[in-house]
């Protein structure tokens, strides 16, 4: 067996014959242990928040859009479409058309999306299951699903034919809107028959509508729309986009769903290093009373290393000895903290302790990722303490 290793084992299973550093030795450990707890319970928590905020954007984006490099308008064959259902990992893909519009009812403005989709759309999202009251939109018909938040605000109801939804685009070409207000717009009209909830931001900003609807108010012709949204579960993502590059062409772009929202996920992101560098730096502080433990305990062992020393022991193998002592503290003390973490974020999945709100529990998520993100941080910190602490050890100590 290796001489520091053995050593080095001896002293974590004895104690000194010193209480005074005995104490000193257990309140470092137990800090490295309650830190590892900390930075795994606090990692599991946001990575929950951080699921529970992708939550709503994964119900809608979808896997990859396919968007125009320039302006606003791609062309989809029938051809293009019976390609793409070839490419491995395609799983469904729908047409839709985005225009941002000016909606009119009761005697109120919203500036919103209109967004025309067809008939797969149903097959891409779960749609259906967001909506609060009525119905989805059928297809080739005038209707209409609305956010709540704009029903909210231009006090829209469902099935009133009555009350239809004014839906005014300006049409393209030249010259001053001014000059002939009422020839300057295409004008159409949309039944509500569903109201969705997502959440608060895309509550406002879209009202869906039928696809063909949509590109006659936008003077499209049938192969012309605004993005082809696709559900895939593509394993490898670079291939599955250059599929689709050599279908359609260069002219268009193709996003996935980190794409899409990537402001959300840089704040993301941004907030968990934050938090993950803040707790590194408590856990660092913490550090500083074990690399005390440990010089202690070399001062406490000096008249044990200096026989060691006098029999023939390099220096270097005895640095070895609390180089490996330290460290397998820190490597046990976190594994410990570990399942301490492990047992709180289990305990408040499975029964729900704390809670946000009456129905809605705080989110956590035990993951994988985030052990070995703290065993990596805690052994390796632990090293580095470890090895100042055993630089301490010197020829000038032990003569």
């Amino acid at each position: 067996m290796n001489f520091s290793y053995y050593i080095a084992k001896r002293y974590l299973k004895s104690k000194s014959s010193n209480n005074a550093i005995n104490i000193i030795t257990l309140i470092a450990s137990v800090g490295i242990v309650v830190g590892a707890a900390a930075l795994f319970v606090v990692l599991s928590v946001f990575s929950g928040l951080r699921e529970f905020s992708l939550s709503f954007s994964n119900d809608y984006d979808p896997d990859y859009k396919i968007v125009p490099k320039t302006g606003k308008i791609i062309s989809c064959s029938v051809a293009q479409e019976q390609q793409l259902k070839t490419i491995a990992g395609y799983k469904n893909h729908s047409k839709v058309v985005e225009e941002r519009v000016l909606f009119y009812c009761n005697e109120k403005e919203h500036v919103a999306y209109l967004k025309g989709v067809d008939s797969l759309y149903n097959l891409c999202y779960p749609i259906q299951s967001k909506i609060h009251s009525g119905q989805w939109l059928e297809n080739q018909t005038s209707q209409a699903v609305v956010g709540y938040g704009i029903a909210y605000k231009m006090s829209l109801g469902i099935m009133d034919t009555n009350n239809p939804l004014e839906v005014f685009v300006p049409k393209p070409g030249k010259g001053s809107i001014a000059d002939n207000i009422e020839g300057a717009f295409n004008k159409s009209y949309l039944f509500p028959v569903g109201i969705y909830a997502i959440n608060e931001e895309l509550d406002s900003k879209y009202v869906y509508c039928d696809l063909a609807t949509a590109q006659e108010l936008l003077s499209y012709s049938n192969n012309k729309i605004s993005a082809i949204e696709i559900k895939s579960n593509a394993q490898n993502e670079q291939n599955f986009i250059a599929s689709l590059q050599n279908i359609f062409g260069n002219t268009i772009e193709v996003k996935t769903r980190a794409q899409l929202n990537e402001t959300l996920y840089r704040m993301l992101n941004t907030e968990n290093f934050v938090l993950y560098l803040i707790f590194t730096l408590v856990f660092i502080m913490i550090l500083f009373a074990f690399v005390g433990s440990v010089i202690m305990i070399i001062i406490d062992k000096r008249e044990n290393l200096k026989t060691l020393f006098f029999i023939g022991a390099e220096i270097k193998s005895i640095k070895k000895i609390f180089l490996i002592y330290g460290t397998s503290i820190c490597v046990i003390g976190g594994i410990v903290g570990i399942i301490l973490g492990g047992i709180i974020v289990y305990a408040q999945q499975k029964y729900q302790w704390i809670m946000i709100t009456e129905s809605l529990p705080y989110p956590v998520v035990f993951s994988i990722q985030n052990i070995v993100i703290v065993l990596v941080t805690i052994v390796s910190l632990g090293f580095i303490a470890s090895y100042i602490s055993s630089n301490t050890v010197s020829k000038k100590l032990l003569k």
